[in-house]
């Protein structure tokens, strides 16, 4: 359902416009994974206006897309930070990616919403069930150990974080799952693959906590493979679920809406 405070029509005429915002990568597959799931948002949302962005290695940013928004004449737009932690992305850069868009130009006020992994606590089924499609993409058969392997960060509350996915996706298929990440936090994805096997676990699969390939994902699949892995899964990109969640977030009320200061 479409909520008022999301994508109801603004002065431009239309829907509010919706700024997917990525991290960025110099890996080109990202990019596109990025623009991939912008077009499977709009075509979940016929009429929205849907427009990718990245915080590094890819252009436009999101202040650019925001200004041109606001030149267009849209007065109101809902950014979603296309990350899997509240970390530093998500605290610092995009917050002052929005300021510097509404510190001149035209007024535009932008609702920026909580990220796609669990800033509340709380794991969305439907990114469990992202997940789910993945494995059972490359794992159709059973596994009695599970490995949730994340990019990585040093923010222990991000970690937490992903933490908690990894206790939910252990409970939906009744197996152990453990965390590992490809950098800035021990185990990495190998180490924890051997660390389940060497417990007794005879089929460890990997679940690939990444919302696009890259060269982290790469280092995830080597280093599980080389440990024993049966399975890795592919990142999320553009599965129906990510496109259903980031229509979540933006039907969403929770977020920190920036006024225009012009």
């Amino acid at each position: 359902m479409t909520s008022p405070e999301s994508t109801g029509p603004d002065a431009a005429g239309g829907a509010y416009p919706v700024v997917l915002v990525a991290h960025g990568s110099r890996d080109p597959r990202a990019a596109e994974a990025t623009r991939a799931l912008a077009r499977a948002v709009s075509a979940a949302r016929p009429g929205v206006d849907v427009r990718p962005s990245w915080l590094d290695h890819t252009e436009p940013g999101p202040t650019e897309v925001l200004r041109a928004l606001a030149v267009a004449g849209h007065r109101r737009a809902v950014l979603v930070p296309l990350l899997l932690t509240a970390a530093y992305h998500r605290r610092v850069d995009i917050p002052a990616a929005v300021a510097a868009a509404t510190a001149s130009g035209p007024p535009i006020e932008v609702r920026v919403t909580d990220v796609l992994g669990p800033a509340d606590g709380s794991v969305d089924p439907v990114l469990l069930a992202g997940l789910r499609r993945r494995l059972g993409e490359v794992c159709p058969g059973r596994f009695d150990a599970l490995v949730l392997a994340a990019a990585g960060t040093r923010d222990a509350r991000a970690r937490g974080s992903v933490g908690r996915v990894a206790d939910a996706l252990g409970a939906e298929f009744e197996v152990p799952c453990r965390v590992s990440y490809a950098s800035a936090a021990p185990p990495l994805t190998g180490v924890a693959v051997s660390r389940l096997r060497a417990a007794g676990a005879r089929r460890v699969a990997v679940a690939g906590y990444f919302l696009a390939p890259g060269l982290f994902h790469d280092a995830v699949a080597e280093s599980a493979r080389a440990a024993g892995a049966v399975a890795v899964s592919a990142p999320l990109t553009d599965a129906p679920e990510m496109a259903d969640l980031v229509l979540r977030r933006v039907d969403g009320r929770s977020g920190r809406v920036v006024a225009p200061t012009g």
